[in-house]
């Protein structure tokens, strides 16, 4: 049994790593019906970026608070002159951009930095806390609190501010939204940046945990694509709550599942995601659409 609840700690901690790209993404798509397969090398630039000003002398909070507001222009940036251009073009095209977004911010980063690993400067403090025998570190923990307060403030804006709730109806219906003198378009903008810094905080987060790389994000990416799947694209809740439950699938499963063990692990969140898909589509919180003939 402390086995199984320090692998529980551990699946929750990583897992609330995977729901915060999955979030970014979920963000994105709800506005734009677009899987911006992108996002995880933007994130990485972003924490590039972070580690350069730290390398430079600059306090890690606010190296932080730099990049993160600059993440927010970046995402704004990337739609303005990558994707506006091309929404109204097939879904092909679509998702040829956003997978050349990829490998553009991939070999930007190789290309600026080299691929050599480098350290990043931890958020949380080391060490732990021994509770009957299950041991939660400090950086466990401030993973998980971040997450919260993330899904809190961004519940708090879509539910309680004028701007959320534009942000709701552009999602929603853009047409409609356009008659009652929402700038759609604006909106959208501010969703990209919305998700670029949640993604920042994503790739902040996991940075610790390994060494930063221009390739550090690709396995988190898939992580966070199989937790949209399986909370729904359409819900953010389901994208936490996916995160979390494809981390500690994750973790269970490459302990106690011989066949699979630390190697295959990744052959876990495949699995979640084609289950998912055979048994539930739209995900365990997405919306079916009705169409009536």
């Amino acid at each position: 049994m402390v086995l199984f609840f320090q692998l529980l700690i551990d699946g929750l901690a990583s897992g609330a790593i995977y729901a915060s790209l999955a979030l970014a993404l979920v963000l994105i798509f709800r506005a734009t019906r677009i899987v911006n397969f992108g996002q995880s090398e933007m994130a990485t630039l972003s924490a590039y970026c972070a580690w350069q000003l730290c390398e430079w002398g600059v306090p890690i909070a606010l190296s932080f608070l730099i990049v993160g507001a600059s993440s927010f222009l970046l995402g704004v940036l990337v739609f303005r002159a990558v994707i506006k251009p091309v929404s109204k073009a097939s879904t092909e095209t679509v998702v040829v951009v956003t997978l050349g977004l990829f490998v553009f911010f991939q070999a930007l980063c190789l290309w600026l930095w080299g691929a050599d690993q480098r350290a990043f400067p931890a958020m949380f403090p080391g060490g732990g806390w021994d509770i009957l025998g299950v041991r939660v570190t400090a950086s466990a923990l401030g993973i998980l609190l971040v997450l919260l307060c993330l899904a809190a403030t961004m519940g708090a804006i879509f539910r309680f501010t004028r701007l959320g709730l534009a942000m709701r109806a552009s999602a929603y219906s853009s047409e409609k939204s356009l008659l009652v003198g929402i700038r759609v378009g604006r909106m959208l903008m501010l969703g990209w940046g919305f998700a670029a810094t949640i993604g920042f905080i994503a790739a902040a987060l996991v940075g610790p945990r390994l060494f930063l790389s221009p390739t550090m994000m690709m396995p988190i990416l898939l992580y966070a694509l199989a937790s949209a799947t399986l909370g729904g694209w359409d819900s953010p809740l389901g994208a936490l709550v996916g995160g979390l439950i494809v981390g500690v699938a994750e973790s269970l499963g490459a302990t106690f599942l011989p066949f699979i063990g630390a190697d295959l692990r990744v052959v876990i969140p495949i699995a979640v995601t084609l289950v998912i898909l055979l048994v539930r589509p739209v995900g365990l919180f997405g919306s079916s659409t009705v169409v009536k003939v």
